[in-house]
């Protein structure tokens, strides 16, 4: 499907922060100008008090400008990877980042080297108390944080860093084609990253199979390249750690959310611990389905034979009103806004971005992009992405600029929720014990590839890392050999490891944010715990969980949800949401 076909009214409405050429040209220009004017205060911060201000002001406007830029172009190119203009745009508005953080790279180092009692003072002021806790955050900085030519230095080489990941997608999205398969109806049908996890779940067995061989013998073509800009990625984020005197590049990438190593060992062990649970759910599946073995390309298979459930993106508004009703009224009219006022790009087109996501700027709404199918996992993506679209609507309405942007480590809480209340929402008004079947073995299956399957993820990335730093260079094989073993050590007492797994590493966009996919794991503890305690308390549960929200980037993402009420430093928590998952097994295998 072409986009020029889709109706407006299932489109976003990006270009309201751009509507032309011109209006963009005028804040690219206002960009430079405050780049040019950051530089005037170079090696003045200790000055005065005026010259700090004045810098970390321009510092603001400046990121806040790039920001709307950045995000609408790349947004653009997002709709069809294909248009080279939109593609330059987006090139465009990295290099202008990276020519801001040149511009601006004196401002940290001369704020860490000045006199601590003088800094103290000027914050003391009315203008300047406005950026201490921005400040505090620099200072925590200062044993990670280089003189001011290597500063400059890493800045200039910064774009370099992103080169892995914009290869990766541009081979995987604009450039890779794979081979056609004949459907269920023994049509001829293209395989693509958004009709696979489709193909996943056929009820034919050969449709699995064949899509997925179709899939991974394209992977297989282009392994070395991929396992060359993996490689590069790693080296990278190893790079920039040991330039910043980190232990690790795992501690550098958890530092920047004040998260220890030992929250994403708890999560990897308390996982470890828990594999027989994930094994027996298998099993289960195996059993049902009636076969003799399981294939990992089984794995999506709904357990109700006769079951579906169609769901079209009118009706999906409807149920995700009703479900999130224990948030409150005004978290549901914030959602119809984003129904009503053009914040969903709603259905997939060619060369369109695969996946999901929402994203926005402080300026603009909270935009979804996903590729809406009118079936249950489509409903579920949209409630999750709306989630982050609310969590950015709170932030923005409740923060200024500076201190909205909140970390990834929570962003999952919130999105996560939306899904548990969806899922009990769904659950209470099931019809049938076949519904309750396939809802129970929806869940479940969210829960293995949130929590089992991206803390697999997060081992891969971890011994990787640990493998590089090590001084040991990885190669296709050896990506391919790590992958499969843990897909063994997770899955080989139930289910047949096919060879073709272990080239699935190539296809995870995730793997090129360093440390990340932890966070959903971690992110769907929090969550379980949390809206139990929303079903359980009602408004006092709601309201500290509205103060979550609304606290953006003001606070550290373990002391939010504290506040919000669950600790994630305790394994505990981890434990909690894995004895949910085996309750559930247990719940399904008895109406089975």
């Amino acid at each position: 499907m072409e986009r020029s076909t889709i109706e407006n009214k299932f489109k976003w409405t990006i270009d309201e922060m751009y509507p032309n050429e011109e209006a963009m040209d005028k804040d690219i220009q206002k960009l430079k100008d405050l780049i040019e004017e950051s530089k005037k205060y170079k090696g003045t911060l200790a000055d005065s008090e005026e010259n700090l201000f004045n810098a970390l002001n321009i510092s603001e406007q400046a990121s806040r400008l790039l920001q709307n830029l950045y995000v609408y172009t790349h947004m653009k190119s997002h709709e069809d990877t294909r248009i080279n203009k939109n593609q330059a745009n987006a090139t465009k508005t990295d290099m202008l980042s990276t020519e801001l953080s040149m511009a601006t790279s004196y401002m940290v180092p001369e704020i860490i080297s000045m006199d601590s009692d003088k800094l103290e003072n000027y914050l003391k002021s009315e203008k300047l108390s406005y950026y201490k806790k921005h400040i505090d955050d620099i200072l925590r900085l200062k044993p990670h944080t280089l003189n001011e030519r290597e500063e400059e230095l890493l800045a200039a080489v910064s774009d370099l860093s992103g080169v892995p990941e914009n290869i990766y997608d541009m081979l995987s999205f604009a450039d890779l084609q794979f081979p056609e398969i004949e459907d269920e109806k023994g049509e001829k049908v293209r395989v693509t990253h958004s009709n696979f996890s489709l193909f996943l779940k056929s009820k034919d067995a050969r449709v699995r199979k064949d899509a997925f061989n179709a899939m991974y013998s394209v992977y297989d073509q282009y392994k070395n390249t991929f396992a060359s800009t993996l490689y590069g990625g790693i080296k990278s984020e190893i790079f920039y750690a040991r330039t910043r005197k980190y232990e690790s590049a795992l501690q550098g990438s958890l530092f920047q959310d004040d998260v220890s190593v030992e929250v994403y060992d708890n999560l990897i062990d308390a996982v470890d611990e828990n594999l027989d649970t994930l094994n027996d759910y298998v099993e289960l599946k195996k059993k049902f389905l009636g076969l003799d073995k399981i294939n990992m390309y089984d794995l999506y298979v709904p357990l109700t034979d006769n079951f579906d459930m169609e769901i079209p993106y009118e009706k999906a508004q409807e149920i995700i009103l009703e479900a999130l009703k224990p948030l409150g009224e005004e978290y549901l009219e914030n959602v119809k806004k984003a129904f009503s006022e053009g914040w969903i790009d709603v259905y997939g087109n060619e060369g369109k971005q695969g996946g999901a996501y929402s994203w926005g700027s402080y300026d603009s709404k909270s935009y979804i992009l996903m590729s809406y199918k009118d079936d249950l996992n489509s409903l579920f993506t949209l409630i999750h992405e709306m989630g982050h679209s609310m969590h950015s609507y709170y932030s923005k309405n409740n923060q200024p600029y500076l201190y909205s942007g909140y970390k990834i480590f929570v962003a999952e809480v919130a999105s996560t929720l939306n899904e548990l209340l969806l899922i009990n929402y769904l659950l209470k008004t099931a019809s049938s014990r076949e519904e309750k079947i396939y809802l129970l073995n929806y869940y479940l299956e969210q829960f293995r590839t949130t929590v089992y399957r991206q803390t697999m993820f997060a081992e891969f990335e971890k011994i990787c890392h640990s493998k590089v730093e090590e001084g040991e260079p990885l190669t296709a094989e050896d990506f391919i050999n790590i992958y499969y073993d843990l897909n063994k050590k997770y899955y080989g007492e139930s289910c047949e490891v096919n060879e073709e797994i272990g080239l699935e590493w190539a296809r995870i966009p995730h793997f090129y944010s360093n440390f990340y996919v932890y966070k959903y794991a971690t992110g769907f503890s929090a969550a379980s715990a949390l809206s139990k305690q929303i079903l359980e308390e009602g408004e006092s549960a709601v309201a500290r969980y509205k103060e979550f929200l609304k606290s953006g980037g003001s606070e550290f993402p373990l002391d939010q949800l504290r506040k919000a009420g669950v600790d994630m430093e305790k394994k505990e928590s981890v434990d909690e949401a894995l004895e949910v998952f085996k309750s559930l097994v247990d719940k399904l295998e008895s109406e089975l």
